[in-house]
């Protein structure tokens, strides 16, 4: 008895119809949105583009469109559109509530950042526009009837507010709330830290420009970035949000303010770049990446991603960072421990990932100096490099809270855990891997 065979191959015809059917609600918004002007664009629009688009790109993964010829152009479309309506839904987000973010911008820097953002929202909804009309011409050409209805307002998503549970994965729990408010300014000034060194700034020369994104903002270190203020504003309102804390220090709103806004201008960054990767991929199909440029200038893509988004998120996460260190003194003990390494011990990888353990346990910044030269205690890379460069030092200075050198101090008396895990004091139980 002879088995069915899995896999059904239809013809391109019958697939129209499939496609007709199913991507009805995609057309009929794609008729309403091209219908309003830009203004009339709201955020639980492109919220609603994010689930169409995404539902016609699935049933054309499913279908193998990618692999097909008639086919592939427009699934590439579909996908390109969800990318720019994920653009569009974050900056129109942060258009319409910069407003009421807390922050410590010069009037003339709200007022540049308010141009930026309206400038790349425009544009995305510009791009998103011509990719609308360019799929209702795509599925035309394949035989699908085209629908004049609207997209029906009972449709519409009743919230487009994205809920989340808390991005708490290595973090630990905090004993009281000035160590969380420290952890939170702590992390403001590493992302901010991050911006500082790769020197963000506007550039109008395409070749300069592209050099440096190539170098700076790939979609690997795009998200990298997203990423790491992500988790910034998780733990701002995992710990501080809505505390008595936040109710008597107005600086803590102001910091969220501009991690938000900083936010979602990376999350507008990582998916222009995304789409600008994707079609510039080897994997892709020349004639696709030539129609697609019809629709999607690069040059101007790539303008509006360093020039107005990445740039404006490293003005907001800049001018916080004065924010950050003014709030750090007033919730931490700073203060210096000296420490003398035993002759039988050696600073060597193991016991300075205990050191980055303790650090990071804590969440506010220790400094490492060896012989005038000073390091992140909380990169064993860092660390490393710095101890490397004086082999012959015994001599380690440790500059933060208290908190965290006291734990320092006790894993250099407990001899660095070279006697195992388990012979270190109770207090440094954390270390432990088991635990």
């Amino acid at each position: 008895m002879s088995e069915a065979s899995l896999e059904e191959v239809i013809s391109e015809k019958s697939f129209a119809g499939i496609l007709e059917s199913q991507a009805e609600m995609f057309l009929r918004l794609a008729n309403t949105l091209l219908a309003k002007d830009d203004a009339g664009w709201t955020r639980g629009h492109f919220f609603q583009l994010i689930s169409e688009s995404d539902s016609v790109e699935a049933l054309l993964d499913d279908y193998g469109a990618r692999h097909n010829r008639t086919y592939r152009y427009l699934r590439e479309l579909v996908a390109s559109l969800r990318s720019f309506a994920l653009a569009g839904f974050s900056l129109t987000h942060l258009e319409r509530r910069l407003g009421s973010y807390q922050t410590v911008l010069s009037t003339g820097e709200f007022d540049s950042a308010t141009k930026s953002i309206e400038a790349a929202r425009s544009y995305v909804q510009s791009v998103a526009r011509k990719m609308m009309k360019a799929v209702l011409e795509e599925v035309s050409e394949r035989g699908v009837a085209l629908t004049r209805d609207m997209f029906p307002e009972s449709r519409y998503a009743p919230s487009a507010r994205r809920r989340t549970l808390p991005r708490n994965m290595g973090q630990e729990d905090l004993d009281d709330d000035e160590q969380k408010v420290a952890e939170v300014a702590s992390k403001f000034v590493q992302a901010a830290t991050i911006f500082h060194e790769i020197g963000v700034k506007r550039i109008t020369n395409e070749r300069e420009r592209e050099a440096f994104l190539q170098r700076c903002c790939s979609e690997e270190q795009a998200r990298v970035y997203e990423a790491t203020v992500h988790n910034l504003q998780s733990a701002y309102d995992t710990w501080v949000k809505n505390t008595n804390v936040e109710a008597t220090d107005p600086r803590l709103a102001k910091l969220r303010g501009h991690a938000s806004a900083a936010l979602h201008l990376l999350e507008a960054v990582t998916h222009l770049t995304h789409f600008v990767e994707r079609h510039e991929s080897q994997s892709r199909d020349e004639v696709v990446v030539k129609r697609l440029a019809t629709i999607v200038n690069r040059s101007e893509a790539r303008a509006i991603t360093l020039n107005h988004l990445l740039f404006q998120a490293a003005v907001f996460l800049k001018r916080g960072r004065s924010l950050a260190e003014e709030i750090l003194p007033s919730v931490t003990n700073v203060q210096v421990l000296e420490i003398e390494l035993r002759d039988d011990l050696v600073l060597h990888a193991r016991p300075a990932a205990l050191i980055v353990g303790i650090v990071n346990r804590f969440g506010t910044p220790v400094e490492l100096v060896v012989e005038g030269k000073s390091c992140n205690a909380a990169s064993i890379l860092d660390m490393m490099v710095t101890v490397g460069s004086h082999p012959e030092s015994r001599r380690y200075t440790f500059r933060g809270d208290e908190n965290p050198l006291r734990d320092i101090e006790l894993l250099f008396k407990a001899g660095l855990g070279e006697e195992g895990l388990d012979a270190l004091p109770p207090e440094l139980s954390y270390l432990r891997p088991d635990r």
